[in-house]
């Protein structure tokens, strides 16, 4: 494989990584602004949403597979993090004692996710001008 092609590969790698970083940004925001919703059209409270990632695999000219950026495997509901339960009477879905079942969003562990999927996007980000910039200088050179 050439240089060039090299150099290719590495953007494609960090602009999937900036792209799946995005889907996770996005997943973790609309968990975040659901995190109060007690009753959704399924009729039980927002269930927070997971971004599973899985590897892009591709051939090798000898047949082997090996690693070229990441993918959206799935976007899960989480149902292993039960929902809680607040007493607010006079909620218009709070039980006859007055108990509400809330979504299963922890707003500390979401912004915590939040953070570390921005800064795998910033770090994919600094990857790909790294690429940028050694191609332009591979064309000065090349001049």
């Amino acid at each position: 494989m050439s240089g060039i092609h090299k150099l290719f590969e590495g953007m494609r790698t960090s602009s999937s990584g900036m792209s799946a970083e995005r889907v996770r940004i996005d997943i973790i925001a609309k968990n975040l602004a659901n995190a109060e919703v007690t009753k959704t059209p399924e009729g039980e409270p927002y269930r927070r949403e997971i971004v599973r990632f899985a590897p892009i695999l591709r051939r090798t000219e000898n047949g082997l597979e090996r690693t070229g950026g990441v993918r959206i495997a799935s976007i899960d509901k989480d149902f292993k993090t039960p929902f809680e339960r607040v007493r607010i009477p006079g909620h218009p879905d709070a039980d006859a004692d007055g108990w509400v079942t809330m979504p299963n969003i922890d707003s500390t562990l979401e912004m915590a996710d939040l953070m570390t999927a921005v800064r795998a996007y910033e770090a994919n980000a600094n990857a790909a001008d790294s690429f940028v910039r050694m191609a332009e200088r591979a064309l000065r050179l090349a001049q």
